[in-house]
């Protein structure tokens, strides 16, 4: 992931956010719509979850030591875990509350135009967000869907704050309706209902960042095109025959731990298995640049050990088509 990219979507949605709180909280005092109480508790919310992630990102910069020596770059991965609780708590179960509290004691909006006027806003401005956060993600798209990037990116700012944009477009159309229905019936229960709406798609939405920063907590694998060009650069079809087995890991979003077992010559000289491992290595670091812990085991490759078939102990959830040796 781009780490500008990533900064620059943090803080346009930042600002929208900002912006968007206090028309709406505004719009609230004046109307009393509950669904522009709950929009401007989730545009804080929101807020908040904008600094977790800038929090987060600086956090993750700082230098490994002797207690931490893989660094800090999960810190990224925490907090983006902190965003989901805080999107569930304060931004849905909040509405929820509120629009049920509206449902059972509903009264009439007063000055409806404002809470329109501000809803209008909101759009351009989450629109201006969404939209910043999708060019920024582009790149790194690639030729995922969008429901495919989310779910495999390792860099947890870009979906995060996707998610939350677009979330925010969703419960801006379900305020709209809430609001247009009480304008037209006269009842201020659709407007509960709106807000109940909108609480329903935040829990949704913290629900599925928090299934996905899970995965990254618990250190996930890296990306199938990464794992091939591992591969190509760590065979030279010279010294270093195949690889055994692999295994790699994040340690943050542009930190990648790699362990591998190679298959060296028989006759090959302890100098020359070492000069081969640290060309491996080089070829890797060239090939993937975020891999930046690399551990190599020379051995010899086992025909028989072959024919056992693959360790299915070598890569979580199944068999490892590199495990064909010792």
């Amino acid at each position: 992931m781009s780490a500008s990219g990533g900064t620059r979507a943090i803080v346009a949605a930042l600002g929208a956010n900002l912006a968007i709180a206090a028309s709406k909280f505004v719009a609230f005092a004046f109307s009393g719509s509950s669904s522009m109480l709950a929009e401007g508790v989730h545009s804080v919310a929101d807020s908040g979850n904008q600094f977790l992630l800038l929090i987060g990102g600086k956090k993750a910069e700082r230098e490994a030591t002797p207690q931490h020596p893989f660094g800090y770059g999960r810190e990224r991965y925490i907090y983006a875990f902190l965003v989901s609780i805080v999107l569930f708590s304060i931004g849905g179960m909040f509405a929820i509350y509120e629009g049920y509290e509206k449902i059972s004691h509903p009264h009439e909006l007063e000055n409806w135009y404002w809470p329109v006027a501000v809803l209008v806003f909101a759009v351009v401005a989450e629109g201006f967000s969404f939209r910043t956060a999708m060019k920024e993600s582009k790149e790194l798209r690639g030729t995922l869907s969008w429901a495919q990037f989310i779910r495999r990116a390792k860099a947890p700012e870009l979906p995060v704050v996707l998610l939350e944009d677009f979330g925010a477009l969703i419960g801006l159309v379900f305020a709209l309706a809430g609001v247009g229905l009480s304008l037209l019936t006269g009842d201020g229960v659709w407007d509960g209902v709106g807000t109940v709406c909108i609480g329903v798609l935040l829990v949704c939405i913290a629900l599925v960042l928090a299934a996905e920063t899970k995965s990254l907590l618990l250190g996930e694998a890296a990306g199938l095109d990464v794992i091939k060009k591992i591969e190509a650069a760590t065979v030279d079809g010279e010294t270093v025959t195949r690889i055994i087995h692999m295994r790699t890991l994040h340690l943050g979003p542009e930190e990648l731990l790699i362990a591998a077992k190679i298959a060296v010559r028989h006759d090959d000289t302890a100098a020359e298995v070492a000069a081969a491992i640290d060309a491996a290595e080089d070829r890797i670091r060239t090939a993937v640049p975020i891999a930046r812990v690399i551990y190599l085991e020379p051995d010899i490759y086992s025909e028989a050990e072959a024919a056992k078939g693959p360790d299915p102990a070598a890569t979580p959830g199944g068999p490892n088509p590199h495990a064909t040796g010792h």
